[in-house]
This record gives C-alpha cells, structure tokens and sequence, in this order.
C-alpha cells in the first residue's frame, strides 16, 4: 500500500518504569497487550524493555487515526493500570494523523508537557501476511 494521509500510523510511546515496580509494570503491560491482540484494532503492537535505565518503548502499529481513538476507547483500563507504574517521556506520531480525530493527545494542555512529535511519512508500504 503507498502512503496517504490515511495510510497506517506508527506510535512510539517511551515510558520511565518508576523504580521498584518493574514486575508491576512488565504484569500490567503484559494483560493490556494480551486485551489489544484479542480486541485491539491495532495491526502490530512491539514492547521493549530496557531494564537496567529502566525504559521501556512501545510501538503500534494502526491503519489509520481512527482505529488509534478506538484503541484509546477499549483500553483506558489498561492503560490507567500501566501508567501506576510508568510515566510517558516521550510520545512519537509516525505519519500523518487526522487533527480532528487524534489531535487532543498531542495539545499541551491534554498532553502536558511530555515532549511529543508527530512526523510525516515520506513513502512506505505495509506487506500484506
């Protein structure tokens, strides 16, 4: 598929594991990946964790910024339970989102003051398995 505006979008979500709840957290986002892979609109979903800075990176995958909303919507639960033992220090939009559907999660006063990018996609492709 060639990029367009509508084409998929890669988010990068880095979070500080706050110190000593490393278990805690791997356990919460172990159950909130198990939930997406079953109802998850997301095409991919790739955790990594570096555990001696004690970071973590999310990547996923979404065919459009719809799908990034309904995900949002499904998961808050998830997402609250991972966030008691993390804190997001940087949140990165791969593509060309739809202001009007994802664009709260990037404004200052929603967002706060995590530093957060969105970058636009020059050209790409997603295989078809």
């Amino acid at each position: 598929m060639r990029s367009t505006r509508h084409a998929p979008l890669l988010l990068h979500n880095t979070m500080r594991i706050t110190p000593g709840h490393l278990a805690e957290f791997r356990a919460a986002v172990e159950k909130a990946v198990a939930f997406v892979e079953e109802h998850g609109p997301q095409l991919a979903v790739q955790v990594f964790v570096d555990e001696e800075h004690l970071l973590a990176h999310s990547f996923q995958l979404y065919p459009d910024s719809a799908a990034i909303v309904r995900h949002w919507e499904l998961s808050d639960p998830y997402i609250r339970e991972v966030m008691e033992h993390c804190t997001v220090e940087r949140l990165a939009m791969y593509g060309e989102p739809e202001e009007d559907v994802v664009g709260d999660a990037f404004r200052p006063d929603v967002a706060g003051d995590v530093p957060r990018a969105i970058v636009p996609r020059l050209i790409g492709f997603v295989r078809e398995t």
